[in-house]
């Protein structure tokens, strides 16, 4: 019932930029963190940048000071901003959310289908 929607992903040159966005929906009571992961082909999933409800971000190494992630917690939505892309950033990029649902004690963990990034060089 509940869900999570991303969309924004696409094909870009080396130097470019995107902007992910993906949306939480259903029955949620409430959310706690939400963030990106990303999966390129050979590898394991990893995680990107997470952010919490009161706003505290943490980002891998390998993107700090190109990416930056946002939210806003009215729409239970988060955004990934995406810029200086190099080949090394092409994946599927899986939104993730934490939090819990409707029901009393029912514990939240959702993940999205996943949008594709593509960076040429």
């Amino acid at each position: 019932q509940a869900q999570l929607v991303e969309s924004g992903g696409g094909l870009v040159q080396a130097g470019g930029s995107l902007r992910l966005s993906c949306v939480a929906s259903g029955r949620i009571y409430t959310l706690n963190a939400m963030g990106w992961f990303r999966q390129a082909p050979g590898k394991q999933r990893e995680l990107v940048a997470s952010i919490t409800a009161g706003g505290a971000t943490n980002y891998a190494e390998f993107v700090k000071g190109r990416f930056t992630i946002s939210g806003d917690n009215a729409k239970n939505t988060v955004y990934l901003q995406m810029n200086s892309l190099v080949p090394e950033d092409t994946g599927v990029y899986y939104c993730n959310a934490e939090g819990a649902g409707r029901k009393w004690g029912d514990y939240l963990e959702l993940w999205g289908q996943g949008t594709q990034v593509t960076v040429s060089s």
